[in-house]
């Protein structure tokens, strides 16, 4: 009989620790939702008069480049903007970094950033420690670049004590796999200096993405680019933090012709 009574006493335990690991799973579940909430009214709230930078002329397509970093979005008000004439066209969304890694904003971003009629992208945030080959199958497999989207980009800005040589070969191996995949060349962002010193005498042929600030109409570089991070420092409706801002070095029929097929 004490046996069965033990029995019954175990059951009733594992009961009551089951309703009490469901009762902590509501309620933290409750608190994230909560707090979702919030992030995205604060964000809605975020409502600038000007872009807080002097936007470079002669430049009709513009677009910023956010991260987790950015916190929750409110996409729709960042597409609403338009402050003398000047409005976002495109996103660039981190997708990845290094081996595994993915961004925990990236899948709602590219969701409610396409929903809002956004033209999007997706980099990688590249580490020149690890191997390259993986970090390309790291960001095919997480970043899901469709028709319509822009080719994938691969973000370099430091070597981390890797030497020059290591970093080029590995940085090509990423390269080389990203565009058997997308069939067509990735876009590297890097920053002035960075390219000049370690990068264009091997990487001519890849379409750049440069970041070069305080520059008033165009980054001081004599190669051909195909967008410029002019500020890291923008306002821009309905996002809480800086944002990156950029310009795309063409007409729309120029824009439209980059986009992947």
């Amino acid at each position: 009989m004490a046996r069965k009574r033990t029995k019954k006493a175990t059951k009733s335990s594992r009961l009551v620790w089951l309703f009490l690991v469901m009762a902590i799973a509501a309620l933290a579940i409750g608190i994230w939702v909560i707090r979702e909430k919030h992030k995205m009214q604060l964000a809605e709230a975020a409502i600038y008069k000007a872009f807080g930078i002097d936007m470079p002329r002669d430049f009709s397509i513009h677009g910023i480049d956010v991260s987790a970093h950015q916190n929750t979005i409110a996409w729709k008000k960042v597409k609403a903007m338009n402050i003398n004439h000047i409005r976002m066209h495109f996103a660039i969304l981190k997708a990845t970094e290094g081996l595994g890694n993915t961004d925990k904003k990236y899948t709602i971003n590219r969701l409610q950033a396409k929903q809002n009629g956004l033209v999007v992208g997706a980099y990688h945030f590249f580490l020149c420690t690890k191997s390259g080959a993986i970090q390309a199958r790291n960001f095919i497999a997480n970043a899901r670049l469709a028709s319509g989207d822009l080719p994938p980009v691969v973000d370099i800005e430091q070597l981390y004590g890797v030497p020059p040589e290591t970093m080029r070969k590995r940085l090509q191996e990423c390269l080389t796999i990203l565009e058997a995949h997308y069939k067509t060349k990735p876009i590297l962002y890097t920053y002035v200096d960075f390219y000049e010193k370690y990068l264009q005498s091997q990487f001519a042929d890849y379409p750049l993405w440069i970041a070069h600030y305080l520059e008033q109409n165009q980054p001081r570089i004599s190669k051909p680019w195909l967008f410029w991070q002019h500020s890291e420092r923008g306002h821009i409706n309905g996002i809480t933090t800086y944002v990156d801002c950029n310009v795309f070095n063409g007409n729309a029929s120029d824009f439209q012709e980059i986009l992947l097929p």
